[in-house]
């Protein structure tokens, strides 16, 4: 499949719907660009580590907030 599109001034390219959909990039995020000779390949990027998947996971219903001017109130410090 090809596709005929524009480069930015600032540099940016919008990827086709129809390119996103056959090559699996249903999610916007990080990806992995490299340049191969003359072209600009642009590929997934594979989970690596579990750090990688910090921050995705919402908690559900209420949290409890911790003020960040007492947060040392909750530490204990006995181990230490």
């Amino acid at each position: 499949m090809e596709q005929t599109v524009t480069i930015t001034p600032k540099f940016q390219v919008h990827i086709p719907k129809k390119i996103r959909e056959k090559t699996g990039f249903l999610t916007h995020g990080p990806v992995i660009m490299r340049a191969d000779g003359g072209k600009i390949v642009i590929e997934k990027r594979k989970t690596k580590s579990i750090l990688d998947l910090a921050g995705i996971i919402k908690p559900k219903g209420k949290t409890k907030q911790i003020d960040l001017d007492t947060i040392r109130d909750y530490i204990d410090y006995s181990d230490l």
